[in-house]
C-alpha cells in the first residue's frame, strides 16, 4: 500500500489547519455560508438535508486494517456510531456538527487519510476494480496507476475550477469490475507484445443524460499516460460548457464535437504535454509499485475449508455465493456483504468496522477493499482460514450469502439524507430485500443487480442496473420509473425504460413481477436474468407490468 512521504503529511497538515480556521470564522459569523461553502466543499464537507456530511477519500478502495479502525472511532467519537461506504469507493459521515470536523480531518490525517477533492469542480477520488492485486484475471494490479493520477490531480493548479466534476476509474482485467464506462476516462491496463499499455475511453457517465464511454485509444503506452490524461483534461477545461452546468461534463463534450475531432484536439495537445514531461512520473510509478508488491502467501493446506464445505450448508451457501477465485493457489478472495436482509444498503457500525479490521490484521495481510457496489473486499484470504472468518462475521451481522444477488442491491442516501433527491432510496431497497428473503428464491434467482437513485444524479447507477430503479416527485408522490437491461460490465449498457412508473407502495411489487417473468421464460437455470432479456427483449416484462394495456390492445 502507498504511505505518505513528509511532504504528503505537511501538505494535509497544512491544509486541515486552513479548514480549522476557516470553521472558527464561519461559526463566529466571520464567513456567512455562501462564502464558507467554497472553502467546505474543498474539504468534503457537503450539507446535506439534515446535517453536514464528511465525505472521506478511500483512494481506490483499498484501506489497511489501521485506518479502518480509525474510522470506527471517528463514527463513534464524532459521528452516530456508523459509516456510509459509497459508490465513489469513499465513506461518508452522515452526522458530524461542524465544530468537530477540524477534529475529524486531524484523526484521519494520523492514519494517513483526508477528504480532499471528494467535491468541487475537481478530478474526484481514482477509483479501481476491488479485486486488484488479487483476481485470477488480473494483467496487472491498477492500483499503482491510479496512485500515480491520485499524486498528479491533488491540488494540480490547472484542474482546481473545471467545467464540473471529474471522475477516473481504473481496472486491470478484462472482466469490469470498476464501470469504466460510465466514468469521464476509463483506464484498462492491456499487454500488447509484451508492453504494457491502457485502453482509454472517455466520455461516460450517468446523470440526467447517461451515456457510455466511447475509446479514445486502443493501446497507449505505459510511458505515456500522464502527459495523455493532462492533455484530455487540458482540452475539456476549455471546452466544457461553463454556460449549463447541465451540459458541462465531458460527455456531453465528446457528443457535441464527436469522438474523432476530440481524438485530434487531445492528440494535438499531447504533442505539446509530452514534451513538459521528463520522466520523472516513471521513476514515480516505479517507485509505488515498490509499495504495492504482493503480500507473502502461505503455502498451506485447505482440508479445514474443503471439511467445513462438505458438512455445513450454511458456510457452504457464503462459499458458493461470497468468494471469488485468488491468482494465489489456495487463496480467495472474500467479499463481506453490507447488504443484511432489511438493513440500509452500505452502511456499517463502528463495531463492525472493528471486526473487519481485526480480520484483515489477522487473516488478509493488514487489507480491506471498499468495492463500488458498497461492499467490503478482504481481498487475500487462505482456504484454511475461512471458516474461523465466517463464524466471526456470522456473529456481527456480516455472513449475509448475497453477493450479486437480488438483496444485494447498490442504493444512494436517497431523500432521508440528500439536499437532491426526490424520492426515498433506502426504504425501498430494504423492502425488495426484505421481500426476496421472505420468498427465499434469491439463490434460484441468480445473478441479479438492482441499483437504486433517488433523483436523476444517478448516485445509485441505476441506468447500469439489470433493474433499475429511479425515484422521482411526481406533484408531491414519490413515483419510481424502472429500467430493464442495464449493465455496468465490459458489456457495458444503459437500461431501456419500462413504461410509466410507479408509486412507492407499488414499486415491490413490480419488481416481483419482473422476476416471476423472468422465472417463467428462462431457458434454464443458468441463463441469468441478464442474458434472458438480451435474448427476449422488454416485450414480455412490459406485458406483464401493464396488463391493462396489453388488454387494450387485444381489444383494438
Amino acid at each position: 500500500m502507498d504511505s505518505y512521504s513528509d511532504f504528503d503529511a505537511a501538505f494535509v497538515a497544512e491544509r486541515n489547519r486552513q479548514f480549522r480556521a476557516q470553521v472558527e470564522r464561519r461559526i463566529d459569523g466571520s464567513l456567512t455560508e455562501d462564502e464558507f461553502k467554497p472553502l467546505r466543499l474543498m474539504n468534503g464537507l457537503y450539507l446535506q438535508l439534515h446535517a453536514y456530511m464528511l465525505r472521506v477519500a478511500v483512494p481506490y478502495g483499498t484501506l489497511s486494517a489501521a485506518q479502518m479502525r480509525q474510522l470506527a472511532y471517528i463514527a463513534e467519537r464524532w459521528d452516530k456510531g456508523y459509516g456510509h461506504f459509497t459508490t465513489r469507493q469513499n465513506i461518508q459521515f452522515n452526522w458530524p456538527k461542524l465544530r468537530d470536523v477540524p477534529d475529524m480531518l486531524d484523526a484521519l490525517a494520523e492514519v494517513q487519510m483526508h477528504a480532499i477533492q471528494t467535491s468541487g469542480n475537481t478530478i474526484r477520488n481514482v477509483t479501481a476494480d476491488h479485486f486488484s492485486g488479487a483476481a485470477a484475471d488480473e494483467v496487472a494490479d491498477p492500483r499503482p496507476v491510479a496512485e500515480l493520477i491520485r499524486q498528479w490531480s491533488t491540488d494540480h493548479p490547472e484542474f482546481q475550477f473545471l467545467p464540473r466534476k471529474f471522475k477516473i476509474a481504473v481496472t486491470g482485467s478484462q472482466a469490469d469490475r470498476a464501470v469504466i464506462r460510465a466514468h469521464d476516462i476509463g483506464l484498462r491496463v492491456l499487454e500488447r507484445n509484451g508492453e504494457q499499455g491502457y485502453e482509454v475511453i472517455v466520455g461516460g457517465g450517468l446523470g440526467r443524460t447517461p451515456m457510455i464511454g466511447k475509446t479514445l485509444t486502443e493501446f497507449l503506452p505505459k510511458a505515456d499516460l500522464l502527459p495523455y490524461l493532462e492533455a484530455i483534461v487540458s482540452v475539456w477545461n476549455l471546452l466544457g460548457r461553463r454556460d449549463n452546468k447541465f451540459k458541462a461534463r465531458i460527455k456531453i463534450t465528446v457528443h457535441e464535437n464527436g469522438i474523432d475531432e476530440i481524438r485530434r484536439l487531445v492528440d494535438d495537445r499531447f504533442a505539446e504535454t509530452r514534451t513538459a514531461f521528463s520522466g520523472v512520473d516513471q521513476e514515480m510509478l516505479r517507485a509505488i509499485e515498490a509499495q504495492f508488491a504482493a503480500p507473502a502467501f502461505k503455502q498451506s493446506g485447505t482440508e479445514a475449508y474443503d471439511t467445513a464445505y462438505d458438512a455445513d450448508p450454511v458456510f457452504r451457501s457464503w462459499a458458493d455465493t461470497n468468494l471469488t477465485a485468488h491468482r494465489a493457489d489456495g487463496y480467495a478472495i472474500v467479499q463481506i456483504s453490507l447488504k443484511a436482509h432489511g438493513a440500509t444498503p452500505g452502511d456499517a457500525s463502528a463495531e463492525q468496522m472493528r471486526v473487519m479490521a481485526d480480520l484483515a490484521e489477522q487473516y488478509a495481510h493488514g487489507e480491506l477493499r471498499v468495492s463500488h457496489e458498497q461492499n467490503i473486499v478482504l481481498p487475500h484470504v487462505h482456504k484454511s482460514d475461512l471458516p474461523q472468518i465466517h463464524a466471526v462475521l456470522q456473529q456481527h451481522g456480516l455472513a449475509t450469502a448475497n453477493i450479486g444477488l437480488i438483496s444485494d442491491i447498490i442504493a444512494c442516501p436517497g431523500m432521508d439524507y440528500c439536499a437532491l433527491a426526490t424520492a426515498r432510496s433506502i426504504p425501498i431497497a430494504q423492502q425488495i430485500a426484505t421481500r426476496s428473503d421472505d420468498l427465499k428464491r434469491e439463490h434460484e434467482i441468480g445473478d441479479l443487480k438492482i441499483k437504486i437513485s433517488g433523483c436523476i444524479n444517478a448516485c445509485g447507477h441505476h441506468h447500469v442496473g439489470h433493474i433499475g430503479i429511479l425515484g422521482l416527485d411526481r406533484a408531491g408522490v414519490e413515483n419510481y420509473q424502472i429500467t430493464l437491461g442495464g449493465d455496468h460490465t465490459e458489456n457495458a449498457a444503459l437500461g431501456q425504460r419500462t413504461g410509466p412508473g410507479f408509486p412507492a407502495e407499488e414499486i415491490v411489487g413490480a419488481v416481483e413481477t419482473i422476476v416471476d417473468t423472468y422465472l417463467d421464460i428462462r431457458t434454464s437455470a443458468e441463463e441469468t436474468f441478464i442474458e434472458t432479456f438480451r435474448r427476449t427483449g422488454m416485450a414480455p416484462f412490459k406485458a406483464a407490468l401493464y396488463p391493462e394495456k396489453e388488454e387494450k390492445r387485444d381489444a383494438a
